[in-house]
């Protein structure tokens, strides 16, 4: 698959974009990328937000993938775990052919911030589609090992990222012209026809 043949659905962390991270130049750059929106990003709900990705799902036209940052990659959790309990979006997901995840945090951690609290517990059943999970050795918000348990629960490629804290602009990933080659990578995997 090629950029060109999905569209690609960006959900990032608490807060939102910042306009320099990563994702937001990589919906800049890429025509068929577009950032779901949230009602309220400083106070995230995990049902309000996996909501926004089954309606965005809804309106897709072409095969989707998802990208999600922190919270975002929690977001695709929740909203694989809605369908599969037929509470939302039974019919939105089976138009996903796969999910790029980056820096998931570890909610259920004593340190977590509270505003991520709203999206626990953490989902850990298999996603219904092929995903991959980009961890750091030393991100704040979830130990690598934890990393690799929530890759296990959800049928996840693990992708060892170094040590690469959070993968946000803080962390000096403003641009990451290697995530966005393992992105390609990731989606040359993925069939063209969903």
């Amino acid at each position: 698959m090629k950029t060109s043949d999905c569209d690609i659905l960006i959900l990032p962390s608490l807060g939102g974009p910042d306009g320099e991270i990563w994702l937001s130049r990589w919906e800049r750059q890429l025509s068929s990328a577009r950032i779901v929106a949230q009602a309220d990003w400083a106070r995230p709900e995990a049902g309000a937000w996996a909501s926004s990705l089954h309606e965005a799902a809804g309106a897709a036209t072409r095969p989707v993938v998802l990208v999600g940052h922190g919270l975002g990659s929690l977001t695709v959790a929740h909203a694989a775990a809605q369908a599969r309990d037929g509470k939302n979006g039974e019919r939105t997901l089976e138009r996903v052919a796969g999910a790029f995840l980056v820096a998931a945090p570890d909610i259920e951690d004593d340190s977590a911030p509270a505003a991520m609290r709203g999206f626990g517990p953490m989902p850990r059943a298999r996603l219904p589609f092929a995903t991959l999970l980009v961890a750091s050795r030393n991100d704040p918000h979830c130990a690598f090992e934890r990393a690799e348990e929530l890759a296990g629960s959800w049928g996840a490629e693990l992708v060892d990222a170094g040590e690469s804290a959070h993968l946000d602009t803080a962390a000096g990933f403003g641009p990451w012209p290697e995530g966005l080659l393992r992105f390609a990578g990731f989606l040359k995997t993925l069939p063209a026809t969903q």
